[in-house]
């Protein structure tokens, strides 16, 4: 007779989110080689391979991930990396995609920028959440416009920023008047405030900080519990979003027609657009999914 609780288990899926910048040889033939491995376990998502290390986002049945954390934990580059893990129903991706960049973000600075050698002090949620509080102190999104709006720190700066190579610019311009501030950054997982943090620093920030693990980690800590995240956190995956605040749940989001609060995000219906904005279901069944009368009018049939 089979094992009932041993089926339920290789039938639960779990989501993985992870980075680690470490040097990586040949990195074009590591993500061909990393591909055919994923492919094996029957894991989908989306893996960057670069020179100076891996990031990855990947879902797949409980056994596999587990083959997966305890394969890249056994190759001592990924001795340490951390997997942030959430359970999920099922796949939270339709593919699998394995790619060598030249950039595990794409920030596009000349300087040499290595999180290994110089970036800001990490932070715990603990020590996140006490620092957040203190006077003067300025808390920087380290994500784009739209992550923001769906949720975020109490009192964040809101970048005006809709790719992560806008970063440098957008800092010279709006932030150079606070180099002797205290500033705490954050972003998803961590991995885009380990070159945002490093760039400050390079800049002539004094005193930079960026919370370890990012929001996901904040959220998953038995002792914070999320507390001080308003709305949800964006993610790149089919979920689309993800619950931090287990003390008291917020809606921060405001639908791109009505204004009225919403947690929902969808594309615009004209494939040419395609624009991701927040829409609450009364709106998206008004205006038929569209961002705009333009889009609708001018639509491909």
């Amino acid at each position: 007779m089979s094992n009932p609780n041993r089926r339920a288990s290789e039938e639960a899926y779990q989501v993985l989110l992870y980075y680690q910048y470490v040097p990586i040889k040949d990195p074009q033939n590591f993500a061909q080689e990393h591909l055919a491995f994923c492919r094996e376990l029957g894991l989908k998502g989306r893996i960057l391979v670069a020179e100076e290390g891996i990031n990855g986002t990947l879902s797949g049945t409980v056994p596999a991930t587990k083959t997966y954390m305890e394969t890249m934990h056994a190759d001592p580059r990924f001795r340490k990396m951390v997997f942030k893990v959430d359970s999920h129903d099922g796949h939270a991706f339709k593919k699998i995609h394995v790619r060598h960049k030249p950039e595990l973000v794409t920030f596009r600075v000349k300087k040499e920028l290595d999180p290994n050698k110089n970036s800001g002090k990490r932070l715990t949620p603990k020590q996140f959440r006490e620092a957040m509080q203190e006077d003067d102190v300025l808390i920087l999104d380290g994500r784009t416009g739209y992550e923001y709006d769906l949720g975020h720190f109490r009192n964040a700066i809101r970048p005006d920023v809709r790719s992560f190579r806008e970063f440098p610019d957008w800092i010279r311009k709006n932030l150079s008047s606070y180099k002797d501030n205290k500033i705490l950054t954050y972003c998803t997982g961590g991995i885009r405030c380990e070159k945002l943090t490093a760039f400050m620093l390079e800049e002539g920030f004094r005193d930079v900080s960026q919370l370890e693990g990012g929001i996901v980690t904040y959220g998953k800590d038995p002792e914070v519990r999320g507390e001080g995240f308003e709305g949800k956190c964006f993610v790149f995956d089919e979920r689309l979003s993800v619950p931090i605040n287990r003390v008291k749940e917020t809606i921060v989001g405001k639908c791109f027609h009505c204004g009225g609060p919403t947690e929902q995000y969808i594309n615009c219906a004209n494939d040419r657009c395609h624009r991701l904005h927040l829409c609450c279901p009364d709106c998206e069944e008004e205006h038929r999914g569209f961002c705009s009368p333009s889009c609708r009018i001018n639509s491909p049939a």
